[in-house]
């Protein structure tokens, strides 16, 4: 049978308010009863009850995370990174997964407030719910950081990589390789695609190119993509205008338009230049490897779990938009166009 307060109040010959003090530290005790508690603690191994604790101090420990899906590596090596630090801090997450649906999203961070989680980091949250402003509206009562994607005027805190410039260094790159027709590779409904979307065709307009290709491979969260991209990137393939370079929104789809060249006995990167965005595990496993864009995942799910607790634990005041860089990591999947 676990062990319980009475047990270690009666142990250490103190009362069950001393030990509850030193076990919430939330009164000061002298230092020689706090060590007498402590050892007793040790040795019963007594662990206090986390309902009966947040009762008392108003806190449950624990974080919500919601992510639209979990078999994109971008989302899980951001939430490792968030259950790293908070761990540190004493602090477990709940983890949801909404599947990229708006509405599953609103449910999901319900269940989670009504279960009285401390705070929220949603990552990558839909633009249906941002651009009602729930998240701006829910912030007044619960401490929120949003991670990638908020459009200008969201009155939250919110941590994003640098995409434009992140985009912008990608396309340099083919440019400078000399690609002039570039195939552009997006998913549904996303301000980080829209981000993309809009510095490719800036590039297109600045650079005075004459191929535009854009294509919307739904989902672009869920490993389905692979399959979905794999489809229509064999489709524009066939096709007598073909791309010479392929630029993809994140890794997976990078991964399809791999696959649809490889099918179709397309050398990569002699005959096509394929680039991802998230640089992933998956960057370094594809054959021949992956380059892509790294907007280094780990520091954000850092930083999304010191800011929030930050707001937790001492108010913090303020709405905070933190930019992070990002850097193109070159590996095997681009070469110089073919002189014909």
């Amino acid at each position: 049978m676990s062990a319980t307060i009475n047990d270690v109040a009666r142990e250490a010959g103190v009362s069950i308010t001393t030990v509850s003090r030193v076990v919430n530290n939330n009164y000061p005790v002298k230092q020689e009863t706090r060590q007498k508690i402590e050892k007793a603690i040790e040795k019963l191994n007594y662990k206090p009850n986390a309902m009966a604790r947040s009762l008392i101090t108003k806190k449950t420990s624990m974080i919500g995370v919601v992510v639209p899906g979990i078999t994109n590596l971008f989302f899980p090596t951001i939430v490792e990174a968030i259950e790293e630090y908070a761990k540190t801090k004493g602090y477990s997450i709940s983890l949801c997964n909404t599947g990229g649906d708006p509405k599953s999203e609103t449910e999901v961070v319900q269940k989670l407030v009504s279960r009285q989680v401390d705070g929220l980091v949603v990552i990558d949250p839909t633009i249906e719910n941002l651009e009602k402003e729930y998240y701006e509206k829910l912030s007044k009562t619960v401490p929120i950081i949003l991670v990638n994607g908020a459009p200008s005027g969201t009155k939250c805190n919110f941590i994003c990589y640098d995409e434009e410039i992140g985009a912008s260094e990608a396309f340099k790159y083919l440019l400078e390789l000399g690609h002039k027709k570039i195939a552009f590779i997006r998913g549904h409904k996303s301000f980080s695609y829209d981000i993309k979307e809009r510095m490719y065709l800036d590039m297109i307009k600045d650079e005075d190119l004459n191929y535009t290709k854009i294509l919307n491979v739904g989902k672009g969260n869920k490993i389905d993509v692979v399959e979905s991209t794999e489809n229509q990137v064999e489709k524009l393939l066939l096709q007598e205008d073909r791309p010479t370079a392929i630029f993809a929104c994140n890794d997976l789809m990078a991964v399809g338009a791999i696959n649809a060249c490889i099918k179709n006995g397309i050398n990569i990167p002699e005959d096509m230049s394929v680039i991802g965005f998230d640089n992933t595990l998956l960057a370094q496993v594809t054959q021949p490897k992956l380059t892509s864009v790294d907007q280094n995942m780990k520091q954000i799910g850092h930083r999304a779990a010191l800011e929030l607790l930050d707001t937790i634990e001492n108010g913090a005041q303020g709405r905070k938009t933190i930019i992070l860089d990002t850097k193109l990591v070159v590996r095997e999947s681009c070469g110089k166009v073919k002189k014909i």
